[in-house]
């Protein structure tokens, strides 16, 4: 397999303005980060009927609910509704704005330190249009690696990213237990530059300390030696 040139050159063409970095508070990386839907609703006890990954958040590596007075306001990205019920879903309340509103607080308005996602709907949009870009689902797919019944390696799934993107993600999984026979994927990151350029994903590093105090759904990285489950829809 070899590097989709095109993409990357793509994802390279995203850059929507000029970034100074002037400010130590200043965020040097954005997390792209992707869940699958029935490993999230085996640990939340909800019920999906999406077979596709769906998009977590876009998360700066730094800082955390930087501005609690910036209200989220869904009138602000009404055109960005239809892609965002579709991709970027709220699994355990999908009427609900809910999540978009806690990912804005907690993510956004730490992303929005970048004059290129200074606006509810810069940040929205970016996270979107990367999303598409990246095609994890269709990616994965496209080298056979689908849900199923059967166990993968760690490699198997690393490699078909790292290949194909030309950076390293992080890949999460649960683990149910320490004797249990496989771990179960769940959660894929795929990491850029402010000028939204590929990066590699660091396995340890500021977001991962962050990651530690939040709620942050039991994912934690794979091990690379235990056999990988990728469940199918229920």
């Amino acid at each position: 397999m070899r590097p989709c040139s095109p993409l990357l050159l793509c994802l390279a063409a995203t850059l929507s303005s000029a970034f100074v970095i002037s400010s130590p508070h200043m965020w040097t990386k954005l997390i792209l980060t992707h869940h699958w839907p029935s490993t999230f609703c085996a640990m939340e006890h909800c019920h999906p009927n999406i077979s596709y990954w769906t998009l977590h958040g876009l998360w700066p590596d730094k800082g955390i609910d930087c501005n609690s007075s910036w209200h989220f306001n869904a009138s602000q990205i009404e055109d960005l509704l239809p892609d965002m019920e579709k991709s970027w879903p709220d699994l355990l309340h999908p009427t609900s704005t809910g999540f978009w509103k806690y990912e804005w607080h907690k993510h956004g308005t730490c992303a929005a330190r970048a004059a290129s996602l200074n606006s509810q709907h810069k940040y929205f949009s970016k996270a979107l249009e990367l999303y598409h870009k990246v095609d994890m689902d269709g990616i994965l797919r496209k080298f056979d690696i689908i849900p199923s019944e059967k166990y993968y390696t760690f490699s198997q799934i690393e490699g078909v990213i790292e290949n194909f993107y030309g950076v390293k993600p992080k890949i999460q999984c649960i683990h149910p237990s320490k004797n249990a026979d496989a771990q179960i994927l769940g959660q894929i990151e795929i990491c850029f530059n402010p000028d939204f350029t590929l990066l590699d994903c660091d396995k340890q590093g500021d977001w991962d300390k962050l990651m530690a105090v939040d709620k942050a759904s039991g994912f934690s990285v794979c091990d690379h030696d235990k056999p990988v489950y990728y469940p199918p829809l229920s």
